[in-house]
């Protein structure tokens, strides 16, 4: 989701224009400011798999930090897989787990950063599910029952429409 311009459109879907063709929203009167999004998701997996993770003696190796790399990978390309989203120079990616033992999950943050015309929701959200989709990828052999759940939003900073904490 990012910010956009008003569309001469009624519509509050700002990627169609009037007519109702999908488009590409134009940002180039937008002053760029420092923008920041943090999105958040977990995947839920049985307690030996936790475990796995944990002990770092899963098949694949380690699936944090694969996972890691994967979710800065994929903010990085967020444009190459959402079509209508604007490429654009990240000035920061991070992305970091938190094991919840009590749930058998792994929590997954990302926050990403730039100082552009655009927010990076779009960014942050594709970071933590491709993050998630890694430990997946990497676990399935011990536990293919894995869920991901609660991919959202946490919170968005700067442009037009300032700061919103969900």
């Amino acid at each position: 989701m990012s910010d956009s311009a008003p569309s001469s459109s009624t519509s509050p879907l700002t990627h169609f224009d009037a007519q109702g063709q999908a488009h590409m929203v134009d940002v180039g009167a937008k002053a760029a400011t420092h923008r920041v999004a943090i999105a958040t998701g977990r995947i839920q997996m049985q307690p030996a798999t936790l475990a796995l993770i944990e002990s770092g003696s899963a098949k694949k190796g380690d699936v944090l930090g694969v996972a890691r790399i994967a979710g800065i990978m994929a903010a990085k390309k967020t444009s190459d897989l959402i079509p209508l989203c604007h490429p654009l120079a990240l000035t920061r990616v991070a992305v970091e787990f938190e094991l919840l033992r009590d749930a058998s999950s792994v929590q997954c943050t990302a926050t990403v950063e730039t100082v552009g015309q655009t927010g990076v929701e779009m960014e942050a959200l594709t970071a933590v599910q491709v993050a998630l989709l890694t430990i997946y990828d990497m676990c399935k052999a011990a536990d293919k029952r894995m869920v991901m759940e609660g991919v959202r939003v946490l919170e968005k900073h700067g442009g037009k429409s300032g700061s919103w904490v969900g």
